[in-house]
């Protein structure tokens, strides 16, 4: 498929509609997802758009579903490998009007694109506590939500009361922490077509002293473990039942294993690192070449935390 194919293939209505609903310096065309991923891997987005607001999430949505247009939400471009041809029909990223906080009394709201280390940072400042977890953690607080995600034994489950979302016909919903069906690296967004757009924490009163101290020792961590320095989309594995991903793959003599531009972290073996000029086909064969390793030497399957978009 030529670049320009696909976009050209949908109805000049489509593009009229989406520049309609964003204006135009946040509507981008044919844009290469590298510039928008921790990966620094990915091909063109045919449409690309940066809400902010829930009105304007909403309006999107509607457009994409009477156009029968898919439709990619992407958060901070961390945990998710986009495929070299791109990404077919709209992406939708959350702009800074959207990445805001706020509290009352110890519930901390944050709009979607609000990132992680900014809101566990937001809550020190007032000293509320239970989010020093995410410090380290790559990504926005809405893509945290879609994924559960975790570090530091904390995970996103334990301190999300509430979640605002957009959904079909400018549904505007309230889930609840029933409904939102958390589990590891699970939510209910997954399979319901939801975006979310605001989330609420429930923290607690904390000591300043404290707060700091967790954060600084998790910050410290990370920067001493994980390549940080290197293009990547965070941990390439889910941690397997009675193991750590990373162990194995060290155990099994792949660090610095390269596939193309893709390598094992020499760092922390539970990170494949975009070491240069590096494309998803490179990062998939060396999954799978860590895959079968681990495997063949352990009898452990290792499955893919990150996320994969678009088209090879």
């Amino acid at each position: 498929m030529a670049k320009n194919e696909m976009v050209m293939s949908m109805p000049v209505e489509f593009a009229a509609e989406l520049k309609k609903a964003v204006p135009p310096e946040r509507l981008l065309i044919n844009e290469p997802m590298s510039n928008h991923t921790t990966f620094r891997i990915g091909g063109p987005a045919d449409y690309l758009a940066f809400p902010a607001s829930l009105q304007e999430v909403a309006r999107l949505l509607d457009i994409v579903q009477h156009f029968n247009v898919p439709v990619t939400v992407l958060g901070n471009g961390s945990n998710v490998l986009v495929l070299d041809r791109g990404i077919r029909g709209l992406v939708v990223k959350f702009g800074p009007e959207m990445g805001y906080v706020r509290h009352d009394g110890t519930t901390v709201f944050a709009g979607a694109g609000a990132l992680l280390a900014d809101v566990s940072q937001y809550a020190a400042e007032f000293n509320l506590t239970g989010f020093e977890f995410a410090i380290g953690i790559p990504g926005s607080i809405g893509g945290a939500v879609f994924m559960n995600a975790g570090a530091y034994e904390g995970e996103m489950g334990q301190v999300v009361d509430a979640v605002t979302a957009v959904c079909g016909n400018s549904l505007l919903r309230r889930f609840t922490r029933e409904d939102l069906q958390f589990g590891y690296r699970h939510s209910v967004f997954q399979e319901n077509g939801c975006i979310v757009c605001e989330v609420e924490l429930a923290l607690c009163d904390g000591e300043d002293a404290t707060i700091r101290v967790r954060l600084d020792d998790y910050t410290t961590k990370r920067h001493s473990k994980q390549p940080i320095e290197m293009p990547s989309a965070g941990s390439t594995f889910k941690r397997p039942q009675g193991h750590y991903a990373g162990t194995l793959i060290e155990q099994a003599g792949l660090k610095g294993t390269r596939v193309g531009g893709a390598q094992v972290s020499t760092k922390h073996a539970g990170f494949i690192i975009n070491a240069g000029g590096a494309t998803a086909q490179d990062v998939l064969a060396l999954i799978s070449k860590v895959q079968d390793s681990v495997y063949k030497q352990f009898g452990v399957s290792l499955h893919p935390e990150v996320r994969v978009l678009g088209e090879e």
